[in-house]
C-alpha cells in the first residue's frame, strides 16, 4: 500500500523538503529536457499523490487550498514537476465530476492503495481520436492526442475521444496507461515545460471497456460537471504566479552575491542601493502582489464552492468563472513581466547558461500560451458590461 500523510502540516513539511532537493538540479534539468525520472519517484513516494483524495478512500483529505499552498511550493522552483502533480490531481477531480459515484470512488481508492500517478489526454480542439462502440458495450478508439501531459511515467489516464456517431458526442475515460494498444512518442521538445512529459499519445485500436467510460453524468453536462475547466484555470494562473515569485526570488538573491555590481554610471555604492535597480524591483514586486491578491481570492472561493457538488447552480459557476480568469489574465502578465523584467535589474552577467535564469521566461512563456487570454478579458468584459457568464467548454 502507498505512503499516506496524516494532515496538511505534515504534507507542507514534506513538499518543502522535496523542493528544495528539486531546486537544486532544476536549472541543469531544464536543459536536458526528457523524463524528470528521479523527481518523479520522489513525488510518489512521498505520500502527496493522495492528499486531495478523501480519507474514506485511503487519502489525507486535504482541500483544495491546502493543495494549492503544497503545489506553489514546487511551482516557485520548477514549473514542470509542479505542472505533474497539478495534473495528477487535475484528473482525481475529473472522474469526479465526470463519473458516477461507484467509479469515481473506486478510482480514488485505487489510487490511494496503488500509489498511482495520473496524466492527461483531453485535449479537445479537434475530432482527433473515434472510439468505435462494439456489440457488448466496449468502445475500440484510433487516433492520436497531442500534449499528453505527465504520460511518460504515468499509470495512469484520461483520454478524451469522439464517438463514432451520428452524434458524435466527447467520451472520456479512465484507463491504465499501460493498456494494449496505446503508444507513447516521446517528441516535446518545446522552449519551455520540458520535463512535463508532454508529448502524444498514439491509440491503435485500445479497448476500452463500458465502466470505463465517465457519462454519468459526463463532461459539461451540469453546472458542477463542468467545473473541470476552472480547476485547470486555477492551476495554470498559481502556476505563473509560482514562477514569477521564483524568478523574482532567484534575482533578490543573485543581487546579493559577489558578481552583482552597480552600473558604472550610478552613484550607488552598491548594487543593492543603485536606485534604478531598486526602481525596477519594486515595480515588479506590484505586478506580483497585484496577481498575488486575485489569485488567493479564487483559493479562498474554490472549496465551499466545490463542497456544494450537484447542487452547484449556473450562477454559482458563472461567478466563479469569471474571478479565475481575472487571477489567470493578472498572474499570466505578471510571470512574463517579472521573468524578463528581473534581466533590465540584473543586467547581462545574469544571461549565463550556468544560472539559468531563462527558465523562467521559457516556462512562463510556453505554459501561459496553453489557451489565450483574450478570450478570458473578452469574458470578462462581456460580464461587466453585460452581465453574461462564459458558456462552459473545455476551456472556459
Amino acid at each position: 500500500m502507498s505512503k499516506t500523510l496524516g494532515s496538511f502540516e505534515e504534507a507542507l513539511a514534506v513538499a518543502k523538503t522535496l523542493a528544495e532537493d528539486f531546486s537544486k538540479t532544476a536549472a541543469e534539468r531544464d536543459r536536458k529536457g526528457g523524463t524528470p525520472a528521479r523527481e518523479r519517484n520522489l513525488i510518489k513516494e512521498s505520500g502527496l499523490l493522495n492528499f486531495f483524495i478523501a480519507r474514506e478512500h485511503g487519502g489525507t483529505g486535504g482541500s483544495w487550498k491546502g493543495l494549492i499552498e503544497i503545489f506553489n511550493e514546487f511551482a516557485r522552483v520548477d514549473s514542470s514537476l509542479a505542472h505533474l502533480f497539478a495534473f495528477h490531481n487535475y484528473q482525481l477531480a475529473t472522474v469526479r465530476l465526470y463519473g458516477n459515484k461507484e467509479q469515481w470512488t473506486k478510482l480514488h481508492r485505487d489510487t490511494a492503495t496503488n500509489g498511482w500517478f495520473w496524466a492527461n489526454a483531453l485535449n479537445q480542439l479537434k475530432r482527433d481520436v473515434i472510439a468505435v462502440r462494439q456489440k457488448d458495450g466496449s468502445y475500440l478508439w484510433d487516433g492520436a492526442k497531442n500534449f499528453a501531459t505527465g504520460a511518460n511515467g504515468s499509470d495512469y489516464i484520461t483520454i478524451a475521444g469522439s464517438e463514432d456517431s451520428e452524434e458524435g458526442r466527447t467520451l472520456v475515460a479512465a484507463i491504465p496507461t499501460s493498456r494494449e494498444g496505446i503508444e507513447i512518442e516521446d517528441g516535446w521538445d518545446n522552449v519551455g515545460q520540458r520535463q512535463t512529459d508532454s508529448g502524444r499519445l498514439i491509440f491503435h485500436s485500445v479497448r476500452v471497456e463500458a465502466n470505463e467510460v465517465l457519462i454519468e453524468p459526463g463532461p459539461l453536462s451540469t453546472p458542477f460537471s463542468s467545473f473541470r475547466p476552472l480547476i485547470g484555470q486555477l492551476f495554470f494562473g498559481s502556476l505563473f504566479l509560482g514562477v514569477a515569485e521564483g524568478a523574482y526570488a532567484a534575482a533578490i538573491d543573485y543581487v546579493h552575491g559577489k558578481e552583482s555590481r552597480p552600473w558604472l554610471a550610478s552613484i550607488a555604492p552598491s548594487a543593492q542601493k543603485d536606485p534604478l535597480l531598486l526602481r525596477r524591483l519594486g515595480e515588479l514586486l506590484v505586478y506580483l502582489e497585484g496577481a498575488r491578491a486575485l489569485v488567493d481570492r479564487v483559493n479562498d472561493m474554490i472549496d465551499p464552492i466545490w463542497a456544494k457538488a450537484d447542487a452547484l447552480s449556473a450562477r454559482e459557476r458563472g461567478e466563479f468563472a469569471i474571478a479565475v480568469a481575472k487571477s489567470r489574465c493578472a498572474a499570466t502578465r505578471a510571470a512574463l513581466e517579472v521573468t524578463s523584467g528581473i534581466f533590465d535589474a540584473l543586467g547581462s552577467r545574469a544571461t549565463t547558461r550556468e544560472l539559468g535564469f531563462d527558465r523562467f521566461w521559457r516556462n512562463a512563456r510556453t505554459q501561459t500560451l496553453h489557451d489565450p487570454i483574450d478570450y478570458k478579458l473578452l469574458a470578462i468584459g462581456d460580464h461587466a458590461l453585460n452581465g453574461d457568464y462564459p458558456t462552459p467548454t473545455f476551456y472556459s
